[in-house]
């Protein structure tokens, strides 16, 4: 199944992506994730969380078109975008692509980084989305599809990740490491696509960044 969540990042706009969301399994708002939807005459699958930042007019469109509306108390652990992300994986989800993960406030972007880092998703495709690049993480291997030319950035997370090779990238690794406070993984190019990664331990973030 593919899931595609909407968060909350201030002027997103969903045009760009609505063949994507058009043809997710299930979509997701993530509170004021569900602003875009409604202003691109798009209703969610499901609308969650604490909804403080939802227009209560996209609220009454979604429940309307027979979105579930799940609101959480206001005190809780977790942010908008994590209970999205566990709503996607308790209903079956392979592949989640998520859209207005990053721009805004700082905290909020390095939040979502990390959770891709979940436990809960582990053994699934979960890719941050934005135009013209994408973030995911790695925790064993993963091909990186795009065209010659593209940038690619391999980022340890949360600590270094040892035994990494590469194949199809400028300038290769062969078991190397990486380590979290330094930038050696910073702006590889795509020479021979796709391109494939490896690790033997650790968490590599892979960004991935083309022309549009």
């Amino acid at each position: 199944m593919h899931a595609v969540i909407v968060a909350n990042a201030p002027g997103f706009e969903a045009v760009p992506f609505l063949p994507l969301l058009r043809g997710a399994d299930l979509l997701i708002a993530a509170d004021g994730g569900g602003n875009s939807l409604y202003a691109a005459g798009l209703a969610p699958h499901l609308a969650i969380g604490d909804l403080d930042s939802l227009d209560p007019a996209a609220e009454a469109a979604f429940a309307a078109a027979g979105a579930e509306i799940r609101r959480p108390p206001p005190e809780k652990d977790e942010t908008d975008l994590e209970l999205a992300l566990l709503a996607a994986v308790a209903r079956g989800a392979g592949l989640v692509d998520v859209l207005g993960a990053l721009g805004g406030r700082w905290d909020m972007g390095l939040a979502n980084v990390a959770l891709l880092a979940l436990p809960e998703l582990a053994g699934r495709r979960v890719r941050l989305l934005d135009v013209g690049q994408e973030a995911f993480l790695v925790r064993d291997a993963a091909a990186i599809e795009g065209a010659a030319g593209d940038t690619v950035s391999l980022l340890p997370l949360s600590g270094p990740a040892h035994g990494i090779t590469t194949r199809g990238l400028q300038y290769p690794l062969d078991g190397a490491s990486l380590f979290f406070e330094r930038t050696r993984g910073v702006s590889n190019v795509i020479v021979a696509p796709p391109a494939h990664v490896s690790l033997a331990g650790g968490m590599l973030l892979v960004v991935h960044s083309w022309a549009t």
